[in-house]
């Protein structure tokens, strides 16, 4: 399974960068709208918020370059694929519109009524972005129906049970990251209460990685040639085995409560899981129906594009790495951003 080097494979690479960096970015920030009922306490919740307050905002930088990108650099991917996930799109921008409002108005409120109801649109939006952002990853994963250049399924093709079985998976990934974030940087009994929430978390997501994973060869033959012909199985069995080695990681980083390790070792079992999606796709961007040449736009347009991205990508990444230094540490309650 050999990957040409041209500027489409470059751009596919790039997209897939900024959508992951989305992804583990951000998902911890939903991760903890989607535990923050198990956390009813205000002193709890004011430090929660406090600990993502100074970065959770930049992060949807990523996701307008992920889906900025897909429109200029493959428009043909783009105009088929948005079509066919109108609905699940929409949902995942008004979850994150109610996350983002619900953030900052909650700090602005008084009396508990009110703040609660912030609370509850903040978990609401956090439920409603993460299902829906699985739900959209488990229709593309399962086809879109093409005819020609365009879309040709109907309205409700995205809903299936496989794409409900990834919204639900990606919802306990990111629900396992923020714990691993919580755990990270707080500390006393709200991370004592990460911690445990971990355990059981890490097991969920584990049995969910593994569900998918059994699911999607059955949805197409091309997927289980894939991962499980020869000689391609020589190249995607190292994705599995490091699974098993984060796992047994992750769970000797549990038990001895070393603070920073969990998160990080939750990132790379992100990474591998992502892999795991690539090595499923390539070369397909609309899988088994348009390949990223297919759908390129002129090599052109996609060269002139990539010297913007090239001065983009590292300021965007510059100006992250400086705010999580600057607010690095544990949060304590009491202090913080707001």
């Amino acid at each position: 399974m050999s990957i040409p080097i041209d500027i489409a494979t470059i751009w596919a690479f790039i997209i897939a960068f900024a959508v992951f960096v989305y992804v583990v970015m951000d998902g911890f920030d939903l991760g903890l709208g989607i535990l923050f009922p198990l956390f009813p306490a205000k002193a709890d919740r004011d430090v929660i918020m406090n600990s993502v307050a100074p970065v959770w905002d930049g992060n949807e930088t990523w996701l307008v370059l992920g889906g900025g990108g897909m429109m200029a650099a493959f428009p043909l991917a783009y105009a088929v694929l948005m079509p066919a996930l109108y609905t699940p799109i929409i949902a995942m921008l008004v979850g994150l519109i109610f996350r983002g409002v619900a953030f900052e108005f909650r700090w602005r409120v008084r009396g508990e009524r009110n703040r609660n109801h912030w609370d509850l649109a903040f978990i609401g939006g956090a439920w409603l972005a993460a299902l829906a952002q699985g739900i959209a990853l488990g229709a593309i994963l399962q086809g879109i129906h093409v005819e020609g250049r365009q879309y040709a399924g109907g309205w409700w093709d995205w809903l299936t049970p496989f794409s409900i079985l990834t919204g639900i998976s990606l919802a306990i990934g990111y629900a396992f990251l923020g714990a691993t974030w919580l755990v990270l940087k707080t500390e006393g009994g709200l991370r004592d209460k990460a911690y445990h929430l971990c355990w059981y978390l890490l097991f969920a997501m584990l049995l969910a990685i593994g569900a998918v994973s059994i699911a999607t060869p059955f949805l197409h033959i091309q997927y289980a040639q894939r991962w499980f012909t020869w000689p391609n199985v020589v190249l995607t069995a190292p994705v599995p085995i490091a699974v098993a080695i984060v796992t047994v990681l992750l769970l000797r980083a549990l038990a001895n409560r070393q603070d920073s390790k969990p998160f990080y070792l939750a990132l790379t079992l992100f990474a591998l899981s992502y892999a795991g999606l690539g090595i499923s796709m390539y070369p397909y961007i609309v899988p088994q129906s348009i390949t990223i040449w297919q759908a390129a736009s002129p090599e052109n347009s996609q060269i002139f594009m990539l010297f913007g991205v090239a001065v983009l990508i590292p300021l965007i990444l510059g100006y992250t790495a400086w705010a999580y230094w600057v607010f690095r540490g544990k949060v304590r309650a009491g202090s913080g951003y707001h």
